[in-house]
């Protein structure tokens, strides 16, 4: 698969038992439907938050494309303190995270600096 952010070929790392997408040249993550649930270790909670989260404001009139269906993603808005701002596939085929995304949301779902999957993802990814 090619990043949907830059166009270069993407990594695949497997993570319990979760594949990530992984750009190297951007940073730029890709998790497959259910996967970020599986990843943090709480998929009721992750539904819970994509459910409550709110259409992000357009910064810019383009859109990425879901690398899965080809059509435009949505830009959703979370968190409190720090708005955290991912797309997703309007037919629920995945997320996708820029760089260092991916480590704010789990922070901000409670996996706070000490918790094995922020360690984790900053040991895999450098954030």
């Amino acid at each position: 698969m090619n990043c949907i952010s830059c166009d270069e070929p993407m990594i695949v790392l497997e993570v319990n038992e979760v594949e990530i997408d992984y750009c190297l040249e951007c940073g730029g993550i890709w998790l497959d439907s259910g996967e970020l649930g599986i990843l943090l270790g709480d998929e009721s909670k992750v539904q819970h938050v994509l459910r409550e989260a709110i259409p992000a404001p357009r910064k810019t009139e383009t859109y990425r494309k879901c690398p899965i269906c080809l059509k435009k993603m949505e830009e959703i808005e979370f968190g409190t303190d720090k708005k955290i701002i991912v797309d997703r596939c309007k037919s629920s085929h995945g997320l996708w995270f820029d760089r260092g995304e991916l480590l704010d949301v789990a922070e901000f779902m409670d996996h706070g600096e000490g918790s094995k999957v922020v360690k984790l993802l900053k040991e895999m990814f450098g954030e």
